[in-house]
């Protein structure tokens, strides 16, 4: 994950938040944002807004990855995941989330993902 760039992190109760700023290096030919880089915001935001909400319990891998791509971003953007849990079961979770610059979606996203033992200490140091 810590090739895409720096990733702010933010819990408010239920609501999880991961976000980045676009830059030139996220562009395709036609100078708007990749649609393989949302598509991977999107699903590091899934994974990761499971694991904040079970506090580090579990880690998790994604099974099956869904998006609808809606609008395109920019270089500059301020692109925010706005993450909500389905559920959280013994060996499965669900997740959703929507990518946005300010008021304007640009891809929805929907995940399965395998519930894993927590990573260790090591793992994320290395960027896991």
């Amino acid at each position: 994950m810590a090739s895409l760039g720096d990733l702010y992190c933010r819990r408010e109760g239920d609501a999880i938040t991961i976000a980045m700023r676009m830059a030139d290096q996220h562009t395709n030919m036609r100078g708007i944002v990749h649609g393989g880089m949302l598509a991977s915001l999107a699903d590091s935001a899934l994974g990761l807004g499971l694991t904040m909400s079970c506090e580090g319990r579990n880690s998790f891998v994604t099974v099956n990855l869904g998006s609808d791509f809606l609008d395109a971003a920019r270089p500059g953007d301020w692109v925010e995941a706005h993450v909500r849990i389905g559920r959280i079961g013994a060996r499965v979770a669900f997740a959703e989330c929507d990518l946005m610059v300010g008021e304007r979606r640009i891809l929805r996203a929907s995940g399965v993902f395998a519930v894993m033992k927590a990573l260790t200490a090591a793992q994320l140091d290395a960027g896991y």
